[in-house]
């Protein structure tokens, strides 16, 4: 009985040391993985020619931190598993004599996994914050990228807009001038019709009359013409 036990204690052990070695390299490994991610990073801010090489090695290195964590993960559960097993057997009655000895045993394999959990968790927690530090970085320089490409076409833009604003008020203005000719003729021959018709109501005696008559009638006609050169002449 003693014998069997002491094999399964060790055999707790066994498992327990195995495990623990495998995590210790899985930890060194993700936390390279941590360094050369935000290295990466960094060796390739500002250099625009390499966002496609750099958008596939994210890629790479999210899903290898992905699988990572998961086996990081299992491994810890698996220690755990083993050293609730080691509880266990330290509260056998039949290995009370060897309780004090094995208790500083389990302590010690508690530590290491109190340690390991701490060490994973520190490192995931620092790379979930790399990357979204370095996708917040990278949203804010394709912003500025864009605002700068984009700043030709609204330059274009907006001097279209001016030109097409000056020919408009321009417009505007010919068409207040032709308006405003319009206006003077239509008045000018309106007084030229009441001086006529005043002529003829009353009768003109001797030639001072007539030739008077006749210089109004051709003042009126100078004028017409003359508003009629400034339509026709740009």
């Amino acid at each position: 009985m003693a014998g069997g036990s002491s094999n399964y204690w060790e055999d707790l052990r066994k498992q327990a040391r195995q495990l623990e070695n495998e995590l210790d390299l899985k930890l060194v490994s993700f936390s390279k993985l941590c360094t050369s991610y935000s290295s990466s990073r960094d060796g390739r801010r500002g250099d625009s020619n390499s966002d496609t090489a750099s958008l596939l090695n994210n890629s790479t290195q999210d899903r290898m931190f992905e699988t990572m964590s998961v086996e990081i993960e299992q491994l810890l559960a698996k220690l755990t598993g083993v050293n609730d097993k080691m509880a266990e057997y330290t509260s056998t009655p039949g290995v009370t004599s060897l309780n004090a000895a094995l208790m500083h045993t389990l302590q010690r394999h508690r530590d290491i996994l109190q340690d390991y959990t701490h060490e994973f968790h520190k490192t995931k927690a620092n790379f979930l914050a790399i990357r979204e530090r370095e996708d917040l970085l990278g949203s804010v320089r394709k912003d500025i990228e864009t605002y700068k490409s984009g700043s030709g076409v609204n330059n274009r833009r907006t001097e279209l807009f001016l030109k097409e604003h000056e020919h408009l008020r321009n417009s505007g203005k010919v068409v207040l001038v032709y308006k405003s000719v319009s206006v003077i003729l239509i008045h000018g021959h309106f007084w030229l019709f009441v001086l006529v018709d005043s002529n003829l109501r009353f009768k003109v005696k001797g030639h001072l009359g007539l030739i008077g008559f006749c210089m109004q009638v051709n003042s009126f006609r100078v004028i017409n013409k003359s508003f009629t050169l400034c339509i026709i002449l740009p």
